[in-house]
């Protein structure tokens, strides 16, 4: 696809209003991820966690101009974490997609661009987020059209609320 004229899209944070739009998005992200039945995001904990709580936050892409909002094409979702070693917070990109039909049209290197403006604003020394080792699309276009470096000496490591709970076992205080 033909990159969208930069005045047929636009992109802005994401507002309470716009709940029901993330949940989609997060909806079609986790079908393209080929992991739809993970998708547990409701919108009370949406407006819990994003708009009460303000543990992250959300750009959304949208076809047309912000007087004339068309449809919702992409999301970043993101939050601050802290670096030890710098001294000083980054910005974690927990998930990026672009709709199927906006793909290769500027899209997600606009919100990379948004998401970059944030990060400055805050003084965080650097942005991280992780892909998954088959989306070969994605990797390329992180590595090729961003400059991103791989972080291979690195292994995630997750607990899921089981794992949480149990780990409680080892405090030292009630």
């Amino acid at each position: 696809m033909a990159p969208i004229p930069k005045n047929r899209f636009f992109i802005r944070q994401a507002v309470e209003a716009d709940i029901p739009t993330i949940i989609q998005l997060i909806v079609d992200l986790a079908t393209y991820e080929k992991a739809a039945d993970s998708a547990k995001a409701t919108p009370e904990l949406l407006r819990e966690n994003l708009f009460e709580k303000k543990h992250a936050s959300a750009l959304l892409a949208f076809t047309g101009s912000p007087g004339a909002e068309g449809d919702a094409i992409g999301l970043a979702l993101y939050f601050f974490n802290f670096s030890t070693w710098t001294g000083r917070p980054g910005l974690y990109l927990e998930d990026l997609f672009v709709s199927e039909k906006t793909r290769g049209a500027g899209v997600g290197k606009a919100l990379f661009g948004e998401l970059a403006a944030v990060a400055q604003a805050n003084n965080c020394a650097r942005m991280d987020w992780a892909v998954l080792k088959w989306n070969k699309p994605s990797i390329d276009f992180y590595e090729k059209a961003l400059g991103a470096t791989p972080m291979s000496e690195w292994q995630g490591m997750r607990l899921e609320e089981d794992g949480i709970e149990r780990l409680k076992r080892f405090r030292i205080t009630e």
